[in-house]
């Protein structure tokens, strides 16, 4: 399984460019704090290299910009080139699949908070939530309705 998922803060503007064909990437990269310190050390970050892909690219460039907390789930790509001093080269990329705001909104110029499913379905969308989605934390027992047997189930 390769499947990632990373929280950091941007450490430059995320730039919009376009393949010769016209489709949206763009390359960053977030430093990631890691969970321990030695003691009497400050605590270190790792910087890893993303990569995100059309809307994806797109929802990225346009919502954040450095310094800014994002959240996002995606896979590794791997891959290596020769160098112009003839050596053998090695790459290692995030690339994005999902993107989602991690500051709050008063740290924001943007106004909402929300995310981007940029998954490889065709049900590709971007999310904006002005508030909280139901949960049943917050709903009672006369929210829920019983289900038929299984005999009158379609499936």
């Amino acid at each position: 399984m390769n499947n990632v998922s990373l929280i950091g803060r941007l450490t430059a503007d995320p730039e919009l460019r376009h393949t010769q064909s016209g489709i949206a990437t763009t390359r960053f990269s977030i430093a990631v704090d890691r969970n321990y310190s030695k003691q009497g050390e400050e605590r270190q970050a790792d910087f890893i290299n993303l990569v995100a892909w059309r809307q994806t690219a797109e929802f990225i460039c346009k919502y954040f910009s450095k310094g800014r907390r994002i959240a996002v789930t995606g896979s590794i790509r791997t891959g290596s080139y020769v160098g112009q001093d003839g050596n053998k080269r090695y790459t290692f990329d995030v690339q994005v699949d999902n993107a989602e705001f991690c500051d709050s909104k008063q740290d924001s110029s943007y106004s909402g908070s929300g995310s981007y499913n940029g998954g490889s379905d065709s049900r590709r969308s971007y999310r904006q939530e002005s508030e909280p989605a139901p949960s049943f934390s917050n709903g009672d027992a006369g929210d829920f309705v019983d289900m038929p047997t299984d005999e009158d189930l379609p499936f």
